[in-house]
């Protein structure tokens, strides 16, 4: 079996058990890890320093290898509070469609348009991420604003303060 290969069945085991707790209590996730992955981590890391040594430095695996073990503390993190995943998959899928509307501002014809483009799309990302359906949220907004809503109340449209009306 290759390294590569040999690394990938290793992380495997440890988001085996991740599966396994996914949506429990924190101090359960941490429980867990510490019962379960603790030791596959730490056997994880012995494995990666004996690969180093097999592997020169300046080759494109070694220069991998050296980027594990240079930010190994930080990888372990996980292993330390159970509210912290094992990864950033989460927040990176969350914020995926804010980043696509970004690139969109490109052709958005001039540099204005690109701004109005990216406080448009900023609301719409907003509001999804708020459990509103953009369209209506935008609607009944612009409605609110365009009849007056007093500025004193400016807060009260933003997607994680909106009522919508019955």
């Amino acid at each position: 079996m290759t390294i590569t290969a040999e690394g990938l069945r290793r992380i495997a085991e440890f988001y085996k058990v991740e599966a396994d707790i996914r949506g429990c209590a924190p101090g359960q996730r941490l429980s867990a890890r510490h019962a379960r992955t603790a030791e596959l981590v730490a056997a994880f890391g012995d494995w990666l320093q004996e690969q180093r040594l097999r592997v020169s430095a300046k080759s494109r695996l070694g220069e991998k290898l050296a980027y594990v073990h240079r930010h190994w503390d930080g990888l372990q993190t996980f292993l330390h509070d159970g509210r912290v995943e094992i990864d950033s998959n989460s927040v990176e899928n969350l914020i995926r469609p804010i980043a696509l509307n970004r690139k969109n501002a490109l052709f958005a014809g001039h540099d204005e348009g690109g701004k109005a483009w990216g406080r448009i799309a900023s609301l719409i990302e907003t509001a999804k991420l708020n459990n509103l359906e953009p369209f209506a949220y935008l609607k009944a907004t612009l409605e609110a604003i365009a009849t007056g809503h007093p500025k004193s109340r400016i807060d009260d449209p933003l997607p994680w303060n909106f009522q919508p009306s019955s």
